[in-house]
């Protein structure tokens, strides 16, 4: 039981700021069997999902402070960029390394509908961790 809260929280942690390496853990523990890969994949899902609206949730608190050009780096304006083109869809991408944070952040910012935006996280980061999953099954 123990693992899987420690999948929890490297999935957790490496959706938010933090640099991480979920995918990493993932594959150990589907390689060396440790538990039912769906449990496996269901775990590092949810953890990474909350994560990464954590970081919605503070580009939601941000926005209403500070403007984005006084408070952003480039990256960050790239992916405010990028969300405004593509609105909530973008965050189908939010499993990608580097960018994905910035989508999140991004989303929350401009106030992205909560439940879309769970759902395409969420779906997002499922279809990365089953690919994983696969791969070291």
């Amino acid at each position: 039981m123990l693992e899987l809260w420690g999948l929890f929280a490297s999935a957790f942690i490496s959706s938010t700021i933090a640099p991480g390496g979920s995918e990493a853990v993932l594959a150990y523990m589907v390689s060396e069997h440790l538990h039912a890969v769906m449990l496996l994949v269901a775990v590092a899902t949810l953890g990474n999902t909350l994560g990464a609206l954590t970081t919605w949730w503070l580009g939601a608190i941000t926005a209403k402070k500070f403007p984005a050009e006084h408070v952003l780096d480039k990256n960050k304006q790239k992916a405010l960029t990028w969300v405004r083109h593509w609105g909530q869809w973008s965050l189908l991408l939010s499993w990608l390394p580097v960018v994905g944070d910035g989508l999140c952040f991004a989303g929350g910012w401009l106030k992205l509908p909560l439940w879309s935006a769970i759902i395409l996280i969420c779906t997002g980061k499922l279809v990365r961790y089953l690919f994983v999953a696969y791969w070291f099954v």
